[in-house]
Formats: C-alpha cells, sequence, structure tokens
C-alpha cells in the first residue's frame, strides 16, 4: 500500500475544521482522522489489483551504440475493476531511458493498453530489465496497491562502427592494388595476373622477354613489342587481430574507452580484408580467452565480430602477453598478419609485449596499434602557470614513453601504428593496404 500527496492534503485540511472547533478540537481531530481512514480505505478497496495483469515486451534485440530503439510494454487488465495505474519500467541508467521511465495508464477491464520508452543505450552490452512495478490508485487517488512483476528484457547493445565512414575510400584503393583498374602493382608476393604491352615508365624488370620473342609488331617487320606481367596482389591471406581487454584497456581517451576503439580499428580492418579475400581471426585476450570469431568471412564476420565484442568489457588484471604466440599457432599455422591492439603507454606495462615479439616477428608480420592521447599535445602546449608547467612536463615523458617502446617495437621486427581514437582506425587500414602494395601480405 502507498499513500499519496492527496491524502496528505486531505488530512491537512482538517486544520480548518480543528480550529473552528476551539475547546472541542481534540474529539474532532479524532473523528476527522477517522473519516479520512474510512475514505482512503475505500478508495484502496475499489483500487485494481496490480497482480491480476498480463505484461508482454516487444523491443530489438540489438541496436547500435548510441542508436535510438523503441521498447513497448503491452499492460493487459485481467481483472475486473479499471485499472488507473503508474507504470515503471526497470531499465538499468545505461540503457539510457529518454525522459521519465514512468507513465500513468488507465486499463479498463479486460483492455490492454500499450506503454513506450525511447532507449538510447550508453554502454555496449547487454541492457537488462527485470522487473516493471505498477502502483494501482483508487478512483480518488488517495491510497494505491503497489506491486512489481517480474518481466525479463534484454537489449544487446553491439559496437557503433563509426569509422565504417572510411571503407569507401579504403575500398577504392583495394581496387586499384586489386587490378580493378588500370593501376596494377607487381613486387614480391603478389601473384601473376595478366600481360600488356610496355608502356614508358613501366618497371624493366616486369618484362616478360619469352612473351616479347613470340609477339611480333605488324607495323616493323622483323620486330617484336616488349611484353609486361602485371600483378595482383595475393587473396586468402591470413589476418589474426588480437585485442587487449586488460586493465589497459579500460582507460578512456577522448571519452572513448581504449577497448572500444580497438573493437572500431578491428571492424574496419575486417570489413576491408574481408573485401580482398583474406580470411580473418579476432581473439580478444588478457589472461584468459574473452571471445574469438573463427572461420567466418562475408556479412557473417561482421555479424559474429559485433556480436561477440557486445559483451566483452576492460578487466583489471595484467595481460599474459607470455600466452598470446601459442593462441596464435591454435589459429594458424601459415604466415599471416598478426595485429595487436594494445597499449605502449609505458615501458613497464608494455615489458610482457617486447618479450613476446621475437616470437611471433619470426614467424609473421606484427603489426603494434596502439591510441594515443590527443591531450597530451594541449597539455604540452599550455605554460602559463606554474602547475601547468608540471602538467606539460609529465605529458612530455608520457610522449617520450610511448615513443621509446615504439622503437623497442620496430627493432623488434613489428611495425607500430599510434594515432588518436578517431584515427586510429584508418591509419591501421591504411597500413595493410601499405603491406598489401609493397607484396608483403
Amino acid at each position: 500500500m502507498a499513500v499519496t500527496g492527496w491524502f496528505v492534503a486531505l488530512v491537512a485540511a482538517g486544520v480548518v475544521p480543528l480550529v473552528l472547533a476551539g475547546d472541542a478540537a481534540w474529539p474532532v481531530l479524532a473523528l476527522w482522522l477517522v473519516l479520512t481512514a474510512l475514505i482512503g480505505g475505500i478508495d484502496l478497496a475499489l483500487a485494481a489489483s496490480p497482480r491480476r495483469l498480463a505484461l508482454e515486451r516487444k523491443l530489438p534485440e540489438r541496436v547500435r551504440l548510441g542508436e535510438p530503439a523503441r521498447a513497448e510494454l503491452v499492460v493487459a487488465n485481467l481483472g475486473r475493476r479499471m485499472l488507473r495505474a503508474v507504470v515503471r519500467d526497470g531499465w538499468e541508467p545505461s540503457a539510457g531511458v529518454v525522459g521519465s521511465n514512468r507513465t500513468r495508464l488507465s486499463v479498463p477491464a479486460g483492455g490492454r493498453r500499450r506503454m513506450s520508452l525511447t532507449l538510447v543505450p550508453v554502454r555496449r552490452g547487454d541492457r537488462l530489465s527485470e522487473q516493471v512495478t505498477i502502483r494501482s490508485y483508487g478512483p480518488l487517488r488517495l491510497w494505491a496497491r503497489q506491486a512489481t512483476l517480474a518481466s525479463p528484457a534484454r537489449l544487446r547493445v553491439l559496437p557503433p562502427f563509426r569509422s565504417r565512414v572510411h571503407l569507401p575510400s579504403r575500398l577504392a584503393r583495394l581496387r586499384e592494388l586489386d587490378g580493378r583498374t588500370p593501376l596494377l602493382i607487381r613486387g614480391q608476393g603478389t601473384e601473376f595476373d595478366s600481360l600488356r604491352e610496355y608502356v614508358r615508365g613501366d618497371d624493366v624488370r616486369s618484362i616478360d622477354w619469352r612473351a616479347s620473342a613470340r609477339r611480333s609488331d605488324p607495323e616493323v617487320p622483323g620486330a617484336g613489342r616488349l611484353m609486361v606481367r602485371t600483378w595482383r596482389p595475393e587473396r586468402d591471406r591470413r589476418i589474426v587481430i588480437v585485442a587487449d581487454t586488460s586493465r589497459t584497456a579500460a582507460a578512456r581517451i577522448a571519452d572513448e574507452p581504449r577497448l572500444d576503439t580497438a573493437f572500431e580499428a578491428t571492424l574496419l580492418l575486417s570489413a576491408l580484408a574481408s573485401h580482398a579475400g583474406d580470411r580473418v581471426d579476432f581473439l580478444a585476450w588478457d589472461r584468459r580467452l574473452r571471445g574469438r570469431v573463427h572461420g567466418a568471412s562475408g556479412p557473417e564476420l561482421l555479424a559474429r565480430l559485433v556480436d561477440t565484442m557486445a559483451g566483452i568489457d576492460a578487466e583489471l588484471i595484467e595481460a599474459d602477453w607470455a600466452a598470446v604466440p601459442g593462441a596464435v599457432r591454435q589459429v594458424t599455422s601459415r604466415r599471416a598478419l598478426v595485429v595487436l591492439l594494445t597499449s605502449i603507454e609505458t615501458p613497464a606495462a608494455a615489458q610482457g609485449l617486447l618479450d613476446v615479439l621475437p616470437q611471433l616477428t619470426r614467424d609473421h608480420i606484427v603489426v603494434v596499434a596502439s591510441v594515443a592521447n590527443p591531450a597530451l599535445d594541449d597539455r604540452v602546449a599550455d605554460l602559463d602557470d606554474l602547475g601547468a608547467v608540471y602538467r606539460a612536463a609529465a605529458a612530455e615523458r608520457a610522449r617520450l614513453d610511448t615513443a621509446r617502446v615504439a622503437a623497442a617495437v620496430r627493432r623488434l621486427g613489428a611495425e607500430v601504428v599510434v594515432a588518436p581514437p578517431a584515427e586510429l582506425p584508418p591509419d591501421l587500414a591504411d597500413r595493410y593496404l601499405a603491406l598489401k602494395a609493397a607484396g608483403r601480405l
């Protein structure tokens, strides 16, 4: 049972007869309280039971982070009295309910009413609503019955994949590398495509002398035409992406968790590699395997990636890099491109990574991608007062530490991509295309 503000106002209204009663104030007060309690009891008796209801939910199974979703709740009155109620749908705060989650409903006996909420989730993963609380009022809205009914609901919030805006331009570059436009590349590790006539500016090393000897020039009797080979990048390469989900991935850079930026870079690179005909495997790793996508291609690849990423959050533990080479070997025994999405901010945090890099670079092409904090550049430039000078010194020290670790990674045979959150996904995609163009992949 719940008491409303109207009942409190009714009791307070008894001050008027109490003042007018004078010496007989106490009997009048007692009579007034009994009368208001009787009215409240009758009002409560006329209220519909909040337990004689049937609840039905309608909402999408999945939505991307930051996009609105409509969650509907159908309330069916199974009782014999009119239901006058306030219904509260108990979504957790990270579900991002727009406005109030309380809705007033009037449902006649045997009738149904629909309430809807707009959700704009602010976190990935499963956003839940386990219960619905219903407060049923009487005709005078003095007293109310209240009950909490179980009505579980789940909305899976997927990564937003904002970096897909960079995909068309990278696909155009990929088509150039793949020979679908007149620009064709040549180099070690590429597949032969076709022959064409030599034009000024072609690399003489691409001339096919045997084909040239067989090709006569009709304009010059007894002379031949030079033919050059064209090449296309090899397809069906293996790409293994390892996302670090340890404590360093929980840091927020530019108001976005480092792990979310790693997922954005993974999605863009996976979409690009899938169009290139390469096979992509994804591992989320800290001290154990947190998520894996293996053997998917085409549209299924991105669907499985976002579904796997949705439920992964950073753990406040240290990463076990010593087990990563073994995890990569379980995925593929062939030479592959291994992309490590982690933090290289401090030498101490990156020591485990540096220890295992020689094992990986011996068998694979390795790219280490890390998020840079753009706020450090602003701190370094701010020298207005003594406190700002100290902050600038700390920011410069952080940048130097990152540069030292990046240099150590390069000495061990791996490549490094360090960029702010908005730039890391396209920069990593560009590095993949550069490896394709150089014939290393």
